[in-house]
Protein backbone atom coordinates (compact mmCIF):
# COMPACT_ATOMS: atom_id res chain seq x y z
CA UNK A 1 0.00 0.00 0.00
CA UNK A 2 1.00 3.30 -1.11
CA UNK A 3 2.51 5.43 1.90
CA UNK A 4 -0.26 8.26 1.85
CA UNK A 5 -2.97 5.27 2.05
CA UNK A 6 -1.49 4.18 4.85
CA UNK A 7 -1.14 7.14 6.78
CA UNK A 8 -5.07 7.86 5.35
CA UNK A 9 -6.28 4.84 7.24
CA UNK A 10 -4.58 5.66 10.47
CA UNK A 11 -5.39 8.85 10.81
CA UNK A 12 -9.00 7.97 10.15
CA UNK A 13 -8.76 5.24 12.54
CA UNK A 14 -7.41 7.92 15.45
CA UNK A 15 -9.82 9.84 14.62
CA UNK A 16 -12.83 7.28 15.26
CA UNK A 17 -10.84 6.14 18.58
CA UNK A 18 -9.45 9.11 20.63
CA UNK A 19 -11.85 10.25 22.90
CA UNK A 20 -14.43 7.26 21.86
CA UNK A 21 -16.32 5.73 25.20
CA UNK A 22 -16.50 2.16 25.19
CA UNK A 23 -19.42 -0.05 26.75
CA UNK A 24 -17.76 -2.47 29.68
CA UNK A 25 -18.67 -5.59 26.99
CA UNK A 26 -16.45 -4.28 24.26
CA UNK A 27 -13.36 -4.98 23.90
CA UNK A 28 -10.25 -2.10 22.41
CA UNK A 29 -9.05 -4.76 19.94
CA UNK A 30 -12.93 -5.16 18.40
CA UNK A 31 -13.53 -1.10 18.26
CA UNK A 32 -9.76 -0.73 16.83
CA UNK A 33 -10.69 -3.78 14.03
CA UNK A 34 -14.12 -2.23 13.30
CA UNK A 35 -12.34 1.43 12.92
CA UNK A 36 -10.30 -0.10 10.67
CA UNK A 37 -12.70 -1.91 9.16
CA UNK A 38 -14.74 1.51 8.44
CA UNK A 39 -11.45 3.12 7.24
CA UNK A 40 -10.86 0.65 4.39
CA UNK A 41 -14.43 -0.02 3.54
CA UNK A 42 -14.39 4.24 2.50
CA UNK A 43 -11.57 4.07 0.84
CA UNK A 44 -12.82 1.08 -1.50
CA UNK A 45 -15.95 3.29 -1.76
CA UNK A 46 -15.59 6.50 -3.47
CA UNK A 47 -18.02 8.94 -4.14
CA UNK A 48 -19.23 8.10 -7.73
CA UNK A 49 -21.58 4.83 -7.48
CA UNK A 50 -20.97 3.36 -11.01
CA UNK A 51 -24.18 1.12 -12.30
CA UNK A 52 -23.35 0.84 -15.73
CA UNK A 53 -26.23 -1.36 -16.56
CA UNK A 54 -28.56 1.76 -15.46
CA UNK A 55 -26.45 4.27 -17.12
CA UNK A 56 -27.00 1.83 -20.20
CA UNK A 57 -30.89 1.67 -19.91
CA UNK A 58 -30.58 5.83 -19.27
CA UNK A 59 -28.75 6.42 -22.84
CA UNK A 60 -31.02 3.88 -24.81
CA UNK A 61 -33.95 5.96 -23.62
CA UNK A 62 -32.28 9.05 -25.09
CA UNK A 63 -31.84 6.97 -28.08
CA UNK A 64 -27.98 7.44 -27.92
CA UNK A 65 -25.38 4.53 -27.38
CA UNK A 66 -23.51 4.23 -24.19
CA UNK A 67 -19.82 4.50 -24.95
CA UNK A 68 -16.79 3.44 -22.67
CA UNK A 69 -13.23 3.77 -23.17
CA UNK A 70 -10.39 1.20 -22.44
CA UNK A 71 -7.09 3.07 -21.92
CA UNK A 72 -3.93 2.16 -19.80
CA UNK A 73 -0.42 1.26 -20.49
CA UNK A 74 1.07 -1.61 -22.62
CA UNK A 75 0.56 -4.86 -22.66
CA UNK A 76 -2.26 -4.81 -19.37
CA UNK A 77 -4.59 -6.77 -21.04
CA UNK A 78 -7.10 -4.27 -22.37
CA UNK A 79 -8.01 -5.80 -25.15
CA UNK A 80 -8.67 -9.17 -23.42
CA UNK A 81 -10.63 -7.02 -20.72
CA UNK A 82 -12.94 -4.91 -23.24
CA UNK A 83 -13.84 -8.19 -24.89
CA UNK A 84 -14.86 -9.42 -21.33
CA UNK A 85 -16.93 -6.33 -20.49
CA UNK A 86 -18.61 -7.18 -24.21
CA UNK A 87 -19.68 -10.64 -22.60
CA UNK A 88 -20.85 -9.47 -19.84
CA UNK A 89 -22.95 -6.89 -21.40
CA UNK A 90 -24.46 -9.47 -23.67
CA UNK A 91 -25.45 -11.50 -20.91
CA UNK A 92 -27.53 -8.78 -19.56
CA UNK A 93 -29.12 -8.23 -23.05
CA UNK A 94 -27.41 -5.08 -24.45
CA UNK A 95 -26.82 -5.25 -28.09
CA UNK A 96 -22.27 -4.34 -28.18
CA UNK A 97 -20.40 -2.82 -30.43
CA UNK A 98 -16.56 -2.36 -30.70
CA UNK A 99 -14.24 0.17 -31.96
CA UNK A 100 -10.59 -0.58 -32.62
CA UNK A 101 -9.17 2.69 -32.00
CA UNK A 102 -5.42 0.93 -31.27
CA UNK A 103 -4.38 2.30 -35.01
CA UNK A 104 -0.72 1.99 -33.87
CA UNK A 105 0.04 -1.72 -33.12
CA UNK A 106 0.64 -4.33 -35.41
CA UNK A 107 -1.96 -6.79 -34.73
CA UNK A 108 -4.56 -4.46 -32.88
CA UNK A 109 -7.60 -4.76 -35.30
CA UNK A 110 -6.93 -8.71 -36.16
CA UNK A 111 -6.99 -9.46 -32.67
CA UNK A 112 -9.96 -7.37 -31.88
CA UNK A 113 -11.39 -9.12 -34.93
CA UNK A 114 -10.68 -12.77 -33.23
CA UNK A 115 -13.02 -11.62 -30.33
CA UNK A 116 -15.84 -10.11 -31.82
CA UNK A 117 -16.08 -13.55 -34.49
CA UNK A 118 -15.99 -15.53 -30.95
CA UNK A 119 -18.30 -12.84 -29.01
CA UNK A 120 -20.63 -12.55 -32.32
CA UNK A 121 -20.39 -8.87 -31.96
CA UNK A 122 -19.83 -6.18 -34.71
CA UNK A 123 -16.17 -4.66 -35.06
CA UNK A 124 -15.76 -1.16 -36.31
CA UNK A 125 -12.39 -0.76 -37.73
CA UNK A 126 -10.68 1.87 -40.32
CA UNK A 127 -7.24 -0.29 -40.18
CA UNK A 128 -3.82 1.46 -39.23
CA UNK A 129 -2.54 4.74 -39.26
CA UNK A 130 -5.50 6.43 -38.95
CA UNK A 131 -6.41 9.10 -36.11
CA UNK A 132 -7.83 7.17 -33.26
CA UNK A 133 -10.30 9.77 -32.59
CA UNK A 134 -12.23 10.15 -35.88
CA UNK A 135 -12.14 6.39 -35.88
CA UNK A 136 -14.09 6.52 -31.94
CA UNK A 137 -16.16 9.14 -33.48
CA UNK A 138 -17.30 7.19 -36.59
CA UNK A 139 -17.62 4.18 -34.79
CA UNK A 140 -20.21 5.96 -32.37
CA UNK A 141 -22.01 7.41 -35.59
CA UNK A 142 -22.50 3.96 -36.87
CA UNK A 143 -23.39 2.65 -33.36
CA UNK A 144 -26.51 4.77 -33.19
CA UNK A 145 -27.31 3.54 -36.56
CA UNK A 146 -26.93 0.21 -36.24
CA UNK A 147 -29.46 0.59 -33.33
CA UNK A 148 -26.04 -0.73 -30.57
CA UNK A 149 -26.61 -0.12 -27.21
CA UNK A 150 -22.99 0.13 -26.01
CA UNK A 151 -20.31 1.13 -28.15
CA UNK A 152 -16.62 0.19 -26.51
CA UNK A 153 -13.51 1.76 -27.44
CA UNK A 154 -9.94 0.03 -27.90
CA UNK A 155 -7.02 2.60 -27.30
CA UNK A 156 -3.62 2.06 -28.11
CA UNK A 157 -1.65 1.15 -24.83
CA UNK A 158 0.50 4.07 -24.12
CA UNK A 159 3.43 4.61 -21.19
CA UNK A 160 2.23 7.51 -19.15
CA UNK A 161 4.95 9.90 -20.18
CA UNK A 162 4.60 9.32 -23.90
CA UNK A 163 3.24 12.61 -24.51
CA UNK A 164 2.32 13.29 -27.73
CA UNK A 165 0.36 9.49 -27.08
CA UNK A 166 -1.33 11.31 -23.85
CA UNK A 167 -2.04 14.15 -26.13
CA UNK A 168 -3.93 12.08 -29.13
CA UNK A 169 -5.70 10.32 -26.01
CA UNK A 170 -6.71 12.98 -24.40
CA UNK A 171 -8.18 14.14 -28.29
CA UNK A 172 -9.68 10.93 -28.53
CA UNK A 173 -11.70 11.44 -25.21
CA UNK A 174 -12.57 15.55 -26.00
CA UNK A 175 -13.95 14.66 -29.53
CA UNK A 176 -16.06 11.80 -28.18
CA UNK A 177 -17.22 12.53 -24.70
CA UNK A 178 -17.78 8.90 -23.85
CA UNK A 179 -20.20 7.94 -21.13
CA UNK A 180 -17.23 6.44 -18.70
CA UNK A 181 -13.31 6.09 -19.07
CA UNK A 182 -11.69 3.32 -17.77
CA UNK A 183 -8.28 2.48 -16.81
CA UNK A 184 -7.16 -1.11 -17.04
CA UNK A 185 -4.81 -1.74 -14.80
CA UNK A 186 -2.81 -4.86 -13.54
CA UNK A 187 -2.98 -6.12 -10.04
CA UNK A 188 0.21 -7.47 -10.11
CA UNK A 189 2.85 -4.50 -10.45
CA UNK A 190 1.76 -2.73 -7.27
CA UNK A 191 2.86 1.26 -6.98
CA UNK A 192 3.82 0.87 -10.52
CA UNK A 193 0.13 0.90 -11.76
CA UNK A 194 -0.75 3.33 -9.15
CA UNK A 195 1.96 5.16 -11.04
CA UNK A 196 0.43 4.78 -14.07
CA UNK A 197 -2.72 5.54 -12.93
CA UNK A 198 -2.02 9.31 -11.28
CA UNK A 199 -0.31 9.88 -14.52
CA UNK A 200 -2.82 9.47 -17.22
CA UNK A 201 -5.46 10.90 -14.95
CA UNK A 202 -3.36 14.16 -14.78
CA UNK A 203 -2.71 14.45 -17.88
CA UNK A 204 -6.51 13.51 -18.96
CA UNK A 205 -7.75 16.47 -16.36
CA UNK A 206 -5.22 18.89 -17.44
CA UNK A 207 -5.91 18.05 -21.10
CA UNK A 208 -9.96 18.22 -21.33
CA UNK A 209 -11.53 21.03 -22.79
CA UNK A 210 -14.62 20.03 -20.84
CA UNK A 211 -16.01 21.79 -17.44
CA UNK A 212 -15.56 19.83 -15.40
CA UNK A 213 -12.83 18.41 -16.82
CA UNK A 214 -13.03 14.81 -17.92
CA UNK A 215 -10.98 12.40 -15.58
CA UNK A 216 -10.56 8.70 -15.26
CA UNK A 217 -14.21 7.04 -14.17
CA UNK A 218 -13.46 3.52 -12.98
CA UNK A 219 -10.89 1.12 -12.72
CA UNK A 220 -10.48 -2.64 -13.77
CA UNK A 221 -7.53 -4.24 -12.33
CA UNK A 222 -6.46 -7.53 -14.24
CA UNK A 223 -4.84 -10.35 -13.28
CA UNK A 224 -6.88 -10.12 -10.02
CA UNK A 225 -7.17 -14.00 -9.13
CA UNK A 226 -6.38 -14.07 -5.17
CA UNK A 227 -7.26 -11.69 -2.48
CA UNK A 228 -4.01 -11.70 -1.13
CA UNK A 229 -1.20 -9.10 -1.62
CA UNK A 230 -2.95 -7.66 -4.92
CA UNK A 231 -5.25 -5.27 -2.38
CA UNK A 232 -3.14 -2.85 -1.89
CA UNK A 233 -2.99 -1.91 -5.39
CA UNK A 234 -6.31 -1.80 -5.34
CA UNK A 235 -6.37 0.61 -1.98
CA UNK A 236 -3.65 3.11 -3.66
CA UNK A 237 -5.27 3.08 -6.66
CA UNK A 238 -8.90 4.19 -5.78
CA UNK A 239 -7.69 6.42 -3.18
CA UNK A 240 -5.18 8.43 -5.49
CA UNK A 241 -7.91 8.56 -8.40
CA UNK A 242 -11.28 8.68 -6.08
CA UNK A 243 -12.64 6.15 -8.68
CA UNK A 244 -14.13 3.66 -8.00
CA UNK A 245 -12.96 -0.94 -9.12
CA UNK A 246 -15.51 -1.59 -12.19
CA UNK A 247 -14.36 -5.20 -12.50
CA UNK A 248 -11.58 -7.45 -11.30
CA UNK A 249 -10.38 -9.85 -14.30
CA UNK A 250 -9.71 -13.40 -12.64
CA UNK A 251 -9.06 -15.80 -15.11
CA UNK A 252 -8.23 -16.38 -18.76
CA UNK A 253 -11.90 -16.85 -20.41
CA UNK A 254 -14.74 -14.26 -21.31
CA UNK A 255 -17.04 -15.09 -17.78
CA UNK A 256 -13.87 -14.59 -15.75
CA UNK A 257 -14.81 -10.97 -15.01
CA UNK A 258 -16.06 -9.97 -11.55
CA UNK A 259 -17.43 -6.69 -9.91
CA UNK A 260 -15.18 -5.50 -6.62
CA UNK A 261 -16.99 -6.91 -3.38
CA UNK A 262 -15.66 -4.49 -0.73
CA UNK A 263 -16.93 -6.39 1.91
CA UNK A 264 -15.20 -9.41 0.78
CA UNK A 265 -11.86 -7.54 -0.09
CA UNK A 266 -12.49 -6.33 3.48
CA UNK A 267 -13.13 -9.14 5.71
CA UNK A 268 -10.37 -10.82 3.78
CA UNK A 269 -7.42 -8.47 4.95
CA UNK A 270 -8.87 -8.35 8.35
CA UNK A 271 -8.57 -12.31 8.82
Amino acid sequence: VAEEVAQKIVDSVETNMVGKKLTSFTRVATAVTKAVEDALTNILSPGRNINILQEVEASKREGEPYSIVFIGCNGVGKSTNLAKVAFWLMQHGMKVMIAACDTFRSGAVEQLRTHTQRLGVELFERGYEKDPAAVAREGLKKAKENGCDVLLVDTAGRMQDNEPLMRALSKLINMNNPNLTLFVGEALVGNEAVDQLSKFNSRIIELSKKKPPHRIDGIVLTKFDTIDNKVGAALSMVYISGAPVVFVGCGQTYSDLRRLNVKQIVSVLLE
